[in-house]
């Protein structure tokens, strides 16, 4: 039963939204490197510029976002993405309104992927430890008011190009996962991407690569392989 949970497809071309520099290497950087490896053109868009992403005063946000971008050019270059964008948007500024959800329309219509990836907003208690941060929650809404129905209908911003319907929506981060990407080609791809972000893993390295690869291989059980990424999987029709 376990193999019917697999998102075996290798998509033609990808666009994967995540709200700040190190999330999509977190949510699904082996899955971005595994169909990157099988000949998919992957594109990878982040909304925020990251700069906010510390708890020392004396950083400056601006310096803190140019590093950032750095550490993002450094893990697409690791995971083998086509693309990437960063927006800028200010951290704790990520908007659900029509001149974002308009950017990401215009984005799909351009691209034209078969499957989208993102955060999946419903998610928002973590057990009593962790509430999700609001730019992810407003970046999945936003993607998926995006994708459907606006990117598919010529009526919805008739002057940010063709309509494209998006096939398949993966969203991470979920707490109903119902799919898996078997990553176990690609696990140590990830764990390289995540800890390029340095800025944001003060501390033992080594104790980060084991918990990314940790985490894998729990998911990985789920799906009956080595190690996984898990989705909650959208198959759309509008």
């Amino acid at each position: 039963m376990a193999d019917l949970l697999l998102f075996a497809e290798v998509p033609e071309r990808v666009l994967a939204v995540y709200a700040h520099p190190d999330d999509a290497d977190v949510a699904c950087g082996a899955t971005l490197a595994r169909w990157a490896d099988a000949g998919s053109e992957v594109h990878l868009l982040l909304l925020a510029d990251g700069g906010k992403g510390t708890s020392d005063p004396a950083v400056e946000p601006a310096d803190l976002a140019a590093t950032r971008a750095l550490e993002v050019a450094a893990a697409v270059d690791v995971l083998g993405l086509s693309s990437v964008e960063i927006l800028g948007i200010a951290d704790g500024e990520v908007p659900e309104q029509l001149d974002l959800i308009e950017t990401l329309v215009q984005r799909i219509r351009n691209l034209r992927p078969s499957c989208v990836l993102g955060h999946d907003p419903t998610a928002v208690f973590f057990g009593s430890v962790y509430v999700n941060h609001r730019d992810h929650r407003a970046a999945g809404w936003a993607l998926l008011d995006a994708v459907s129905p606006s990117a598919a209908q010529p009526h919805y911003f008739p002057d940010s190009g063709r309509p494209h319907r998006v096939n398949d929506v993966l969203l991470s981060g979920t707490l109903e996962a119902d799919t898996y990407v078997d990553v176990s080609s690609t696990i140590d791809r990830k764990v390289d991407a995540v800890t390029a972000h340095g800025s944001q893993l003060p501390g033992d390295h080594e104790w980060i690569r084991s918990s990314v690869r940790q985490r894998a291989a729990e998911v990985g059980r789920a799906a009956g392989v080595a190690f996984a990424e898990g989705f909650r999987h959208l198959v759309l029709d509008t």
